[in-house]
């Protein structure tokens, strides 16, 4: 079987991240270092993990002291996407103690929240090892940080929905609700994305009943979002899906999944389970900055 290739985050997604970031943070200046480290002081920064999970974020993090100050010299001691346990040492960077100082809770807070959500989806990848299934994201990001959370998922060995409302049809409740209030049905929304969306894009419904999902798939729906459904009725639905002539719709398992029961629905028979929590709810892997002058 052929490697997957390596994730792959765009340079000029992480410069434009990382000058907001710092215009946030640095746009004042920074009395307290200006006050008390002069600028020609010499010093290093190691990066000590603090807990256990995969470091990500390390291009990103070498990419804020660049910006600061392009003399600092970064050093990353680990290849990204590596696990890690309580004491290790992810990288380190050496120059102007100022710059250093300037630059450490930007690029710690990259550092610390891209590990989270890698380390967040590489446990729900472990959860469900050995079955048949991908986990993915979903559109509930960090606002203005959605590439490199994107990112962060697949360093932990997961995968991507869409990237943005233009990557995709999804045909959820409350469009078939606009479309009900005037006198359309499922049927017609699938059609209607037929006929105006670029026809290289695949249409998903969500639905949450089998007979909602046997309608979609007559309708022409490429892929089935199973919306909040129990395992007993999503495993309905695999279940019809795999007698059906010709090819099937992928499924999709989405809504209220959390690591202790994300195995039991991967069981089902779903092809992908999107879980909202890689992105909105990871915890931050606990990484600091160690100066020595």
């Amino acid at each position: 079987m052929r490697e997957p290739l390596p994730p792959v985050l765009e340079p000029a997604v992480v410069e434009r991240a990382v000058a907001a970031a710092l215009a946030e943070d640095l746009g004042w200046g920074d009395v307290t270092t200006e006050a008390l480290v002069p600028r020609e002081q010499q010093g290093r920064g190691v990066f000590l993990v603090k807990g256990s999970g995969v470091v990500c974020g390390l291009s990103v993090a070498e990419a804020v002291f660049r910006q600061v100050d392009p003399r600092l010299r970064f050093q990353p001691m680990l290849p990204e996407g590596s696990p890690v346990e309580r004491g290790a040492l992810a990288a380190h960077v050496e120059g102007s103690m100022a710059s250093i100082l300037k630059a450490e809770r930007t690029a710690l807070n990259f550092l610390q929240r891209l590990s989270g959500v890698a380390s967040e989806t590489a446990a729900y990848v472990a959860a469900v090892d050995g079955l048949p299934v991908r986990i993915i994201d979903t559109r509930k990001t960090t606002p203005g940080l959605r590439a490199l959370e994107k990112y962060a998922v697949r360093v932990g060995g997961g995968h991507n929905h869409r990237a943005h409302l233009g990557d995709g049809v999804l045909i959820k409740d409350n469009h078939l609700a606009a479309l009900n209030s005037r006198g359309l049905t499922l049927a017609d929304a699938v059609a209607l994305a037929r006929a105006r969306a670029p026809h290289t894009l695949r249409v998903e419904v969500e639905v949450t009943s089998l007979a909602q999902a046997q309608e979609a798939t007559a309708a022409g729906a490429d892929l089935l979002l199973l919306d909040n459904m129990t395992p007993e009725a999503m495993r309905a639905v695999a279940e019809w899906t795999r007698v059906l002539p010709g090819p099937r719709p992928l499924l999709e398992a989405s809504g209220g999944v959390r690591l202790e029961t994300v195995r039991a629905v991967a069981e089902t028979g779903v092809d992908l389970i999107s879980v909202g929590a890689l992105t909105h709810s990871a915890r931050a892997l606990d990484i600091s900055l160690e100066v020595e002058g």
